[in-house]
């Protein structure tokens, strides 16, 4: 399949299986379970959730161990990626870019983490719609932050890895979206780590 950006061709090829390798395990698990557990810590009982962008559907497995109840959806761009998330029991799976998602219905959480950053920025506000028209109460942003827009070189590429303020920018495209808490998870953490990531909880008021 051939998508309309650089970005999108980039993930959903040979690099976007590469990094389905480096990023798997339950330690990944555990760690995302005990960033989960602080973001979530003052929200209500999350009944649904749609990630975009899950590669192999460790947040969702994290999220799961959480809400064992809730109701899983997932969008991924990658073929390897998804043919590992069909094999998740009860996730419904969508074979899609964000760009290209179109949303038919809202759930109480949606999440996006490390995905942002590699969109190409004339793209945002559409993923920013995506978001928001999807849901129904949530949203995490859980992406590298910067608080003006930057490019960094991403494994030898260029293009491919843009900073700035995500949580910002779409509360201020969508005002009825309100800052519940936010965090940042250190990659030098003695027991849970994850990639510097800062993470924002929203609320649609």
């Amino acid at each position: 399949m051939v998508y309309k950006t650089e970005q999108e061709n980039f993930w959903s090829g040979d690099f976007g299986d590469e990094y389905i390798a480096r990023n798997q395990g339950d330690a990944e698990i555990s760690s995302s379970t005990a960033m989960f557990s602080n973001v979530l810590r003052t929200s209500t009982p999350i009944s649904s959730v749609i990630e975009f962008g899950a590669n192999i559907g460790i947040n969702l497995k994290a999220i799961q161990r959480l809400f064992p109840e809730v109701d899983m959806s997932a969008v991924e761009i990658n073929e390897k990626a998804v043919e590992q998330l069909r094999k998740i029991e009860g996730l419904e799976v969508k074979f899609s870019s964000i760009l290209e998602f179109i949303p038919t219905e809202e759930k109480d959480l949606v999440l996006i983490k490390g995905v942002l950053i590699h969109i190409n920025p004339d793209e945002l506000n559409r993923a920013y719609e995506v978001l928001y028209k999807s849901s129904g109460k949530y949203i995490c942003i859980a992406e590298y932050y910067n608080p003006s827009p930057v490019e960094v070189g991403y494994r030898g590429h260029e293009g491919r890895l843009f900073k700035r303020d995500f949580a910002g920018e779409i509360m201020d495209i969508y005002p009825n979206l309100e800052l519940v808490d936010y965090g940042f998870v250190y990659h030098r953490d003695r027991n849970f780590p994850q990639d510097d990531i800062t993470w924002f909880l929203l609320e649609k008021k």
